[in-house]
């Protein structure tokens, strides 16, 4: 067999050369991390051989547009032009499709007198119209300000008062929601039922069809992307996540979740919130082909995964829980063998769900735990998730997670603090103002955990979540674990609700299968065999469904306020 030719040698050197890494600590520790850095990218195929005009063109890229949605796709128009970029309702996009049809918004945009710094709310549900305003907003080097498709009307017009986007794109089943909060904005329609807006509103298939489709000159400064807090326990907040400044982040990701190039993708996980924005991005680097459905449906999912035999899904815990509920007859009518990985993120994964997933679909399921302003923290693999059902898992390279008490000490392991963690990754601070807490450079997570004695962590709830109760303190993660391993839990939740004599007492709230007969003893029962007396629940309450964000994360603060039916 002959040998490579020389240039393809010199153009994969090159192309090594020009993906740096954080530097860390210590010279020896820089060179470890990207020794490897660049082997798990290259097993990825990330790094690879590659004609000489496809070097320059992804060089290039990277020089004039760094690390953004616009060099992605700007990239991949030239090395994978008439692969497939995106699968969503409305049919097929190739990679070159994708890159004019954002060069057209992108000028477009621009012609309207958007331009560098200025702040652009993107609503949107998973479908084309996401991609093409977040790369057009890109290439234009303006930021995104991603709003999420659950909120009401009010909380849209509270955010937007505070970040001041110049221009909203959004689907128009949310014109009434926006009307308030974008009467002053330039306005445009990215999903619509009808050949034009039935609202008037420009839309971007309109911007496209005009649009020139010439490059554009890459801004002096990239735009910033931001991201709102889940706004469980209050308003949600603005998070600046900053582009990443070398290959690390994804490497490290990588390194976990082995995710290969050319690969079909279904994010299942909404685009507009961390994970499925996550998904997003590492499909740049990987030229993955994006499947998009814009509502979830279980069913309709894994149909999704079967017909275009998908290897990653990514989706938030309550999509697999909803999707283990179907009866067994639903899985052996679809052949999602294709499936290499499950990626689960966005709130907690419970034990018996993970081994479920694993029992029914194989050893795919990855599960990890971060926040929007971290980014990841742990990763758990499968063999992680088998060893112990529940575990966040372990740090990434280029991660460090500790554990500290309220007086800043790290705590040993086994024992429950404050989780800080430190990455490329994490937030600017928020754009209202304020910041996280910080020891040793390292950020809070604004939760509380444990290691286990295999150096996994767990997570035991929020910070500010700890209940006290009589004197003693209870974290609700702990609870909750214990009682949904009772046979017929569905979902739980756990919260300290006022007492007069105790200060606060602990109250769950339970979701049970259809059909299945659980009493509230049999709750308190489970708790008080496997834990401390004192986190035994004194109301356990049975609801049908506990309330949930976009995410899947529980909102406590309405099941707090919760009006317990008085007796008649």
């Amino acid at each position: 067999m002959a040998a490579a030719p020389a240039t393809n040698r010199w153009t994969e050197c090159q192309f090594v050369y020009a993906c740096p890494v954080i530097a860390p600590r210590t010279v020896a520790a820089k060179i470890g991390l990207t020794a490897k850095s660049l082997k798990v990218l290259a097993d990825t195929g990330v790094i690879a051989p590659m004609a000489p005009n496809k070097f320059v063109a992804v060089i290039s890229s990277a020089v004039r547009w760094g690390s953004t949605p616009a060099a992605g796709y700007t990239a991949s128009a030239v090395v994978r032009p008439e692969r497939t970029a995106i699968i969503d309702e409305l049919g097929t996009l190739t990679f070159r499709e994708v890159n004019e049809r954002t060069n057209a918004i992108a000028n477009e945009l621009n012609n309207a007198g958007i331009g560098p710094g200025d702040n652009v709310a993107v609503l949107c549900r998973n479908h084309r119209g996401f991609v093409d305003a977040t790369v057009a907003i890109s290439k234009l080097g303006a930021n995104v300000l991603f709003l999420n498709t659950m909120f009401a009307g009010p909380q849209i017009t509270e955010v937007c008062a505070r970040e001041r986007p110049v221009a909203m794109i959004y689907d128009e089943e949310f014109t009434e929601l926006v009307a308030e909060a974008s009467k002053d904005l330039k306005r445009y329609v990215a999903w619509h039922d009808g050949e034009t807006a039935s609202n008037g509103d420009p839309t971007l298939d309109e911007l496209i069809a005009r649009g020139s489709t010439e490059s554009l000159k890459p801004p002096a400064d990239p735009g910033r992307v931001v991201i709102l807090t889940s706004g469980t326990t209050g308003t949600p907040k603005g998070a600046n996540r900053p582009q990443p400044k070398s290959m690390l982040p994804v490497a490290a990701l990588f390194e976990r979740i082995p995710m290969r190039t050319e690969r079909n993708v279904m994010i299942a996980a909404p685009m507009f919130h961390s994970w499925g924005l996550a998904h997003f991005i590492f499909g740049l680097a990987l030229g993955s082909t994006l499947v998009l459905q814009r509502r979830f449906d279980p069913e309709a999912m894994l149909d999704a995964v079967e017909e275009h035999r998908c290897e990653v899904l990514a989706v938030v815990p309550v999509m697999l829980q909803r999707t283990m509920e179907l009866p067994e007859a639903t899985f052996s009518k679809r052949d999602v063998s294709s499936l290499q990985i499950i990626a689960a993120s966005g709130s907690a994964l419970p034990g018996p769900l993970a081994t479920d997933v694993m029992d029914r679909l194989g050893d795919v399921l990855y599960n990890l735990y971060g926040s929007t302003e971290v980014a990841w923290a742990t990763i758990a693999n499968p063999e992680d998730l088998r060893a112990a059902p529940g575990t966040a898992g372990r740090a990434p390279m280029g991660t460090v997670v500790k554990l500290f008490d309220d007086e800043g000490n790290e705590v040993p392991h086994g024992q429950t603090g404050r989780i800080f963690v430190g990455n490329e990754l994490q937030f600017e601070g928020y754009t209202g103002g304020g910041n996280k807490a910080f020891i040793d450079g390292l950020m809070s997570s604004g939760d509380v955990g444990h290691f286990d004695e295999g150096g996994r962590l767990f997570i035991d709830g929020r910070d500010d979540e700890m209940i006290v109760s009589g004197g003693e303190n209870v974290f609700p993660r702990e609870v909750e674990d214990c009682i949904s391993h009772v046979p017929g839990v569905d979902e739980v939740a756990v919260l300290g609700v006022p007492d007069e004599k105790f200060g606060q007492r602990l109250r769950a709230f339970v979701v049970v299968h259809d059909g299945a007969s659980v009493t509230d003893s049999v709750i308190r029962d489970c708790v008080k065999t496997n834990l401390a007396s004192f986190k035994v629940p004194r109301d356990v309450i049975f609801v049908d469904e506990l309330p949930r964000n976009a995410t899947g994360k529980v909102l406590k603060r309405e099941l707090a306020e919760y009006d317990e039916p008085q007796p008649a």
